[in-house]
């Protein structure tokens, strides 16, 4: 409503303007500014309703490509944030799984070494970072669903910029969707080894534990067997 109010006063000094521009000696020549200014406004303000003299540069194919040209650009935006929040959500998850293995591995490693309470402060520290890395996998989840989103609007903004003439910007904006599946291929390559690696570390964690278990169990037998039964005869 605000430009239609700004169009439908500038259409009223326009006309008032016109009866001083056409009035004077050489009308053709005003007449021609008058009714380009007209088409610009038109064009600009978006008001197809208003007719105006339709210019060379701005004819509907023009336009129409011109639009589509907005439309993959803005479509290409989308997908770089998309593309840069997904793979900074992978990585972070990577990391997190990393710094789990870690935790785990060490852990493993100080089996029957540790007093109570410094056992109890480690596996503290896992469950937090099993926490954490649960929040980063919900948001990779959450980023890689924005991003097909994004790869989806792209194809069809560059499949809509193809039928409407602007070949150059469907095949730019194509290109930038191959390079970002391209980057979040490999960020899934660096994320599918991390959970390899962490899947090992649970199947030898499982292995320690029960290794230890078996230990701890043999020396209490140990232990309970009388001192008689030990005794040579």
């Amino acid at each position: 409503m605000a430009a239609l109010r700004a169009v439908t006063s500038y259409l009223r000094l326009l006309r008032s303007s016109a009866r001083v521009l056409l009035s004077s000696r050489k009308p053709g020549k005003w007449k021609s500014i008058l009714f380009t200014s007209v088409a610009s406004l038109s064009v600009g303000g978006g008001l197809c309703a208003i007719p105006f003299r339709q210019v060379d540069n701005l004819s509907h194919d023009s336009l129409v490509k011109r639009a589509a040209s907005l439309v993959t650009d803005s479509s290409s935006t989308f997908l770089s944030q998309a593309t840069l929040a997904l793979i900074d959500a992978i990585t972070d998850y990577s990391k997190a799984v990393h710094t789990l293995i870690a935790l785990q591995r060490r852990y493993l490693d100080s089996l029957g070494k540790l007093t109570p309470a410094e056992e109890d402060v480690i596996w503290q520290v896992i469950i937090r970072q099993r926490a954490e890395l649960n929040d980063r996998q919900d948001e990779c989840k959450r980023f890689e669903l924005t991003w097909i989103t994004a790869v989806k609007l792209c194809e069809s903004a560059a499949e809509a910029a193809y039928i409407s003439g602007a070949e150059h910007a469907s095949i730019t904006l194509r290109t930038n969707v191959q390079v970002a599946q391209t980057q979040v291929d490999e960020a899934h390559k660096l994320s599918a080894d991390a959970d390899k690696k962490l899947a090992e570390t649970k199947v030898m964690e499982v292995e320690r534990m029960a290794q230890y278990a078996a230990s701890l169990q043999n020396t209490n037998e140990e232990e309970e067997v009388p001192e008689a039964y030990l005794r040579e005869d």
